[in-house]
């Protein structure tokens, strides 16, 4: 990790993004991240540019960049590892199996311009079969203009195709079917302005919504899956924090999610959150994901307010 610390933020590329397919995006407007370079044998440098007009990450009260974003970038940064230095194969499945972050509020100010964040990752619990991957973690520091915003970690393993279409049986083939999500809650609650963007549904239980994937979303549904991605979870993670704490647009300082297993399109996936009392810290909110009477995610939130 001395070599990592040792970068100066000017030795990261900003020039361009890295190909698509090394982070799983259809879309090369979703891609963030623009370099890679190993340090060591686990260590790694990468960069990665926020845009300030995203489509649905949109900056938080108009003042911050969306923490979020911590989550979907350690994310692509475990996939870019993966395949460039483990040599992991581009048609091998992966899972998240857990993602956090801390963030610091003052680094996350938005400036009106795109962000350059670089990126100081270890790789641990390295798990191979043969010689292959079979799963990591990825730990890294994120600096804004060398000056440090936060850490974040994620978890993940991979498969290969025949071995997930084993794994899969039929839920391959439901997946295809695409009932109407339910009605959203309304948007304002949640800090959005299209229903498009919602991830929750009211039920008719207080406190408890249900999951709703609007799989013709082109962010939070980039290319076709067969189950509900683990970003849209955090998502839905962060939208329970609003209703649970009555602040639509409260600004995410930490998260820890977990997803225990797949959560599936051809059953409710039920949500609750509890809010702790306030604090000059902010608010902790824990949100329990069910599906099928078990739980299948856990998140754990810090969230300050805006306004």
């Amino acid at each position: 990790m001395s070599q990592i610390l040792d970068l100066r933020p000017e030795d990261v590329l900003f020039a361009r993004t890295v190909d698509r397919a090394l982070v799983h995006r259809a879309a090369v407007s979703e891609v963030l991240l623009t370099d890679c370079r190993p340090v060591g044998d686990l260590d790694f440098v990468l960069g990665a540019q926020w845009p300030r007009g995203h489509g649905f990450h949109l900056p938080v009260a108009d003042r911050w960049y969306d923490p979020v974003l911590m989550a979907e970038t350690v994310r692509q940064a475990g996939l870019v590892v993966a395949h460039t230095a483990f040599g992991v194969p581009l048609d091998r499945h992966f899972l998240m199996w857990d993602v956090a972050f801390e963030a610091d509020p003052a680094a996350l100010a938005f400036t009106g311009a795109p962000a350059n964040l670089s990126l100081m990752a270890t790789c641990e619990d390295v798990r191979r079969r043969g010689t292959g991957l079979a799963g990591m973690r990825i730990r890294m520091h994120v600096l804004r203009d060398g000056r440090a915003l936060g850490t974040a970690t994620g978890a993940l393993s991979c498969t290969t195709p025949g071995a997930y279409r084993r794994l899969r049986g039929d839920r391959l083939a439901a997946a295809f079917e695409r009932p109407l999500p339910p009605l959203p809650v309304p948007p304002p609650l949640v800090g959005r302005d299209r229903a498009a963007d919602v991830v929750l549904a009211p039920t008719a239980q207080p406190q408890v919504w249900q999951v709703r994937s609007e799989r013709s979303h082109p962010v939070l549904f980039d290319h076709e899956v067969d189950h509900v991605p683990g970003m849209v979870l955090v998502e839905a993670m962060r939208q329970a924090a609003c209703l649970a704490t009555g602040r639509p647009a409260p600004l995410v300082t930490a998260l820890s999610a977990s997803f225990r297993r797949y959560v599936e399109f051809d059953g409710p996936c039920l949500v609750r959150a509890e809010a702790g009392a306030a604090s000059v810290h902010g608010a902790a909110v824990e949100v329990v994901m069910e599906q099928g009477g078990e739980t299948v995610a856990h998140g754990s939130l810090r969230v300050l307010p805006t306004g």
